[in-house]
């Protein structure tokens, strides 16, 4: 089951995040969809490997998404037709054990970076015609819960941050909209879910009592980056198996 290898054919993706996980997920599904992919991960390794899938449509920029290195060269693309802020980080602990540190490098990643970033690429995005941006958010953009103070309060700021820009670029025709994962099976959360504590919590919280696969959010983002959702912006795609319909 799969989307039209030709839906984005034609379509250059820039994907940050790319080599694990569910960056590296899209990536893959943005490719079998017939996209060009730009992958951005720090780690050359990961995506040296991740760019064997399908060497002739993946570009490979191994570069820190915070550094001005990465925003000059996202200024210099002429066009570009889709931007997925993938990359994103967790500090878990009680509020009154949050360091200085933790909070910066949370504000950093999750909120800074995806400001920047689309900043930097929005001229291209412009001149593609039809952008689409699609930003990483989470159900904890939309609920709250225990030791997770940094992340929800990252992710509520994406989710309004998102619906901004949809609101101040759709003269531009370009979308802004979100997709917002559950607990996601990745080696990140492995061994969160080795808890047999955390993992009953998550269960109960799950009517569908499942995690997500990498797949189901890459299918998300492959949708909202492509024409089948061209009159949808500034709305979220919760992939969260009911968790927050409660």
């Amino acid at each position: 089951m799969g989307f039209d290898k030709t839906l984005l054919v034609g379509k250059t993706i820039l994907v940050t995040g790319a080599g694990k996980g569910i960056g590296k997920a899209c990536v893959e599904k943005c490719v079998d969809a017939g996209a060009q992919v730009i992958a951005v991960a720090r780690t050359l390794s990961d995506l040296q490997t991740l760019q064997q899938y399908a060497p002739s449509q993946i570009e490979i920029w191994s570069l820190d998404i915070n550094s001005d290195a990465f925003f000059e060269r996202l200024k210099a693309l002429k066009t570009l037709d889709g931007l997925l802020n993938n990359a994103g980080i967790n500090r878990v602990a009680p509020m009154l054990e949050q360091t200085d540190e933790n909070i910066d490098d949370v504000i950093a990643m999750n909120i800074r970076s995806v400001y920047k970033i689309s900043q930097a690429a929005l001229p291209a995005l412009i001149n593609s015609g039809t952008g689409a941006v699609v930003n990483m958010s989470s159900q904890m953009g939309f609920v709250g819960s225990p030791k997770r103070t940094l992340y929800c309060m990252s992710k509520h700021a994406v989710e309004g941050l998102s619906k901004a820009m949809a609101v101040e670029l759709a003269d531009k025709n370009v979308r802004v909209n979100t997709v917002a994962p559950t607990f996601v099976e990745t080696p990140m959360t492995k061994p969160m879910l080795e808890d047999a504590t955390f993992k009953q919590f998550v269960y109960d919280m799950i009517p569908l009592k499942k995690i997500a696969q990498t797949d189901d959010i890459a299918n998300a983002c492959v949708f909202l980056l492509s024409g089948l959702s061209a009159m949808i912006t500034g709305t979220s795609i919760k992939i969260d198996g009911g968790w927050t319909a409660q």
